[in-house]
């Protein structure tokens, strides 16, 4: 064999090596939820069957609550999003969190139906499977879309609202996390089933933080794993594909007490939205932080639970 032809080999064996080392960097299949919950699901995690679904859900604070306050995470998000307000508002209500369909623990559908009605239909099943009549429904990005939607669907239901950086209106982002954005990439999408790079989603929690730097390892860890949870990438191919355009006119037909908490530098879903809130819900509050990002209950759970506290209390938010 030539000098040259040797050198080529060798070359090509670096190349294959080196493709072969990045592969295995991010090579990420699906995990089994079982797998995933020695970690995620540690007491007071429970799973409950429910619409066809095993529902990862949590609890905790005084059952003799008369109007239990539910919380509903967003988009690629779990219940751990309210670790910090939980650990607060549990000392003196009820607090009832839960993983939505085809994110965090509960994971998909069997029918891949993602949409609107379909999630307001789970916050139903889940209040009747535990024997609650009423609550406060608080949400954050889409899952403050789907709380208004059920406040809509059953007032009769939901008491009060709570909606932190809430979807509902067609105001178009300043950025958006590349992990969503990949998601609406058919090719890409399906590779990235296979393929996870920790550095997307490191790129895409920063993206939605006010405070990058608050962004640690550990909170990487947890979207890092619940995006593995066998099922969810493919969930949300078929979330991004099922969104349609919300019917923002609705929300004028709100009328129950609602808190509106955003951040100010939420380039998700910009501070216009929350101002679009406060003037279409008759007598609601609006609380901006200007420094806070897309989740202001995770960024800083100990000073965006203030409000909340007081609106709970029937006092008004400043």
């Amino acid at each position: 064999m030539s000098l040259l032809r040797r050198a080529l080999w060798l070359l090509l064996g670096g190349v294959v090596f080196f493709l072969l080392a990045g592969l295995a960097a991010v090579w990420a299949p699906d995990q089994p939820v079982e797998a995933l919950a020695v970690r995620w699901a540690q007491p007071p995690s429970q799973f409950l069957a429910i619409d066809g679904l095993q529902v990862h859900l949590r609890d905790e604070g005084p059952r003799d609550d008369p109007v239990p306050l539910v919380l509903l995470h967003g988009t690629s998000d779990s219940l751990h999003t309210w670790d910090g307000w939980t650990a607060v508002l549990a000392q003196r209500r009820r607090v009832i969190r839960f993983d939505l369909a085809g994110f965090g623990l509960t994971g998909p559908t069997p029918d891949n139906d993602y949409s609107i009605p379909r999630y307001v239909r789970q916050v139903l099943a889940v209040l009747d499977r535990l024997g609650v009549q009423r609550v406060v429904l608080g949400g954050n990005s889409l899952g403050g879309q789907i709380a208004w939607a059920t406040a809509l669907a059953a007032p009769q239901r939901v008491e009060r609202l709570v909606l932190v950086d809430a979807g509902g209106y067609p105001t178009p982002p300043q950025a958006v996390p590349l992990a969503f954005q990949m998601a609406r990439l058919p090719g890409v999408r399906r590779l990235m089933e296979f393929l996870l790079p920790r550095g997307l989603v490191l790129s895409s929690v920063r993206n939605v933080y006010g405070d990058p730097s608050k962004v640690k390892p550990e909170l990487v860890d947890r979207y890092y794993d619940m995006a593995l949870r066998a099922g969810n990438r493919r969930a949300l191919a078929y979330r991004v594909d099922g969104a349609q355009a919300t019917d923002s006119a609705r929300i004028r037909n709100l009328v129950l007490p609602t808190l509106i908490l955003w951040g100010g530098r939420d380039r998700l879903t910009p501070p216009d939205s929350g101002r679009r809130f406060a003037g279409d819900i008759p007598g609601s509050r609006l609380v901006v932080w200007d420094e806070l990002g897309h989740l202001p209950h995770q960024e800083d759970p100990q000073r965006t639970v203030v409000p909340l506290l007081r609106f709970l209390d029937g006092a008004a938010a400043n």
